[in-house]
């Protein structure tokens, strides 16, 4: 019986690591740019989490300390996705995907700073080699630095966000941490909206296409992903976990190609650069893994 627990939390896990890889996808699907987008989706999705919090009938309420820590929190997810969606509006879903692929590193390189523990060799080495790998895809893909570069940003204060995360979650309930996460991101985001004037008539006049888009972005993508991955990780191990997720990029790339066609086709360089970069993050997870087995 719990062989067969595992097996479907793993096959859980594939699921919301493809459907996370399709979040990139329906980015570029979607007309609606950079802040409005991420307006919408942290509007519904903190709909979505309500509304599940309250049939589970969770307390909402934390301490305002909590609750201050969480308002940044909330800010680094919005800018993390701003930047996200931005990356693919300037250059395409795969080359955004290949640099979540160097999330990993940064983790390695801010981690032991952020818990105040020493870097280990291994992950310097790993360090320069996904840099190298970095290089390849700039040498033959300059014409998305732009891209590439917005797309990093993007992974590194997705880093720093999931690093706070890993603390507040040891004290709270990680949804409803979310849902608070969301609503002040929403609220940050409406913020900025307001200043720059994007609250006209016109930003809220959204076709069919784009609502059902958006919807599915905020639900599926979205609410639901995060309740589901929470609930896997109780039945997996951290590395399991953590290997599978490095198949985002691989999956998202390859449902690029077929649903958005010929724009997200890349240089042979490109493809061998994004695979150094995932094959040692993979190796970097294994080495770990092997490292916490001896200790």
């Amino acid at each position: 019986m719990q062989g067969d627990n595992n097996l479907k939390s793993y096959l859980n896990l594939h699921l919301i690591v493809f459907i996370w890889g399709f979040t990139a996808v329906l980015g570029e699907l979607i007309t609606i740019r950079e802040a409005s987008l991420v307006w919408y989706r942290m509007l519904l999705a903190t709909g979505f989490l309500l509304v599940y919090l309250l049939i589970t009938k969770k307390k909402l309420l934390l301490p305002p300390k909590a609750i201050m820590k969480l308002v940044f929190v909330g800010f680094l997810i919005a800018i993390h996705w701003i930047f996200f969606f931005k990356a693919i509006n300037i250059s395409n879903v795969s080359i955004t995907l290949a640099m979540f692929s160097v999330g990993a590193f940064f983790a390695s390189v801010l981690e032991p700073l952020f818990y105040k523990r020493k870097m280990l060799w291994y992950e310097v080495l790993f360090g320069l080699i996904i840099i190298a790998g970095l290089f390849i895809i700039m040498q033959v893909e300059i014409k998305y630095l732009d891209g590439i570069l917005a797309a990093l940003f993007s992974v590194f204060v997705g880093v720093l966000f999931t690093l706070f995360n890993g603390k507040l979650i040891q004290q709270h309930d990680s949804t409803i941490i979310t849902l608070y996460e969301f609503f002040a991101g929403f609220l940050f985001v409406s913020v900025y909206l307001l200043f720059d004037g994007k609250f006209t008539p016109a930003f809220f006049e959204v076709s069919t296409n784009d609502w059902l888009l958006i919807l599915l972005l905020s639900s599926v993508c979205t609410a639901y992903a995060f309740t589901a991955s929470v609930n896997v990780m109780k039945r997996l191990s951290p590395y399991t976990v953590m290997l599978t997720t490095n198949l985002e990029p691989v999956y998202g790339i390859i449902l690029a190609y077929f649903i958005i066609g010929e724009d997200e086709k890349m240089s042979v360089p490109f493809y061998i650069g994004s695979a150094i970069i995932l094959l040692t993050v993979i190796l970097n997870g294994i080495i770990k893994n092997k490292y916490k087995a001896k200790e």
